[in-house]
């Protein structure tokens, strides 16, 4: 994984906090969008853990050209805000968690080994802002192309993400494996022709799949 974020002291702390860790490797360090950007085209990391505000080349501006240059990579964006529209960049930019600093360092292992194993990792209270944000969207954006279909299971497990569950607490709650809600949710992607959980949500909130409170 790569480690970025303008401020050194706290890059340098995170990057050997991390490296505790057994099954976490960091394999570069960043100070702007720009250089995470090249690194991740050399290295091409599985998680890249992004501050959102940088000189220079900010993270939220990095995602799409991150992406572009390393499509597997999955990003998390590590800020101090918790204002909804840069979390609704985020996500639009191709972004797979928003996570504080002020989170704890488990926290913020946990959320590297989630996203990297294909989920979206977002706080049920982050996620409720989210959802509110999509709504609001969803009133001046109707898309006018037909809806592929998605089954009775696949509305549900998609309506649980929207929640802000991982896969092992939709498991949990639909009385069904993991490896199942894996297979929905990479259905209901291949479905929607999308490349992440929270687009997903976001198409799901525009088409009005389900009725969100």
């Amino acid at each position: 994984m790569l480690v970025v974020d303008d401020q050194e002291l706290f890059r340098r702390g995170l990057t050997m906090l991390l490296a505790v860790e057994d099954d976490i490797q960091v394999i570069g360090e960043a100070s702007d969008g720009g250089s995470a950007i090249e690194l991740a085209r050399t290295h091409l990391p599985d998680v890249v853990l992004m501050d959102v505000r940088m000189p220079k080349q900010g993270g939220i501006e990095s995602c799409s050209a991150l992406k572009e240059a390393a499509p597997n990579t999955r990003i998390i964006m590590l800020t101090v805000s918790d204002d909804e529209a840069d979390l609704y960049d985020a996500v639009k930019n191709g972004a797979s968690g928003y996570l504080l600093k002020d989170s704890s360092t488990d926290e913020v292992a946990q959320a590297v080994r989630v996203v990297a194993d294909g989920q979206s990792l977002i706080s049920p209270s982050m996620a409720i802002k989210l959802l509110d944000e999509f709504k609001q969207m969803s009133r001046n954006d109707r898309s006018s192309a037909p809806t592929p279909r998605l089954t009775d299971r696949e509305l549900e497990v998609l309506r649980l993400v929207a929640q802000g569950l991982n896969n092992r607490e939709i498991a949990r709650q639909l009385f069904i494996s993991e490896n199942t809600v894996k297979n929905h949710v990479r259905n209901i992607l291949e479905k929607l022709q999308l490349h992440s959980r929270m687009e997903a949500v976001m198409y799901a909130v525009r088409e009005k799949l389900f009725d969100i409170p």
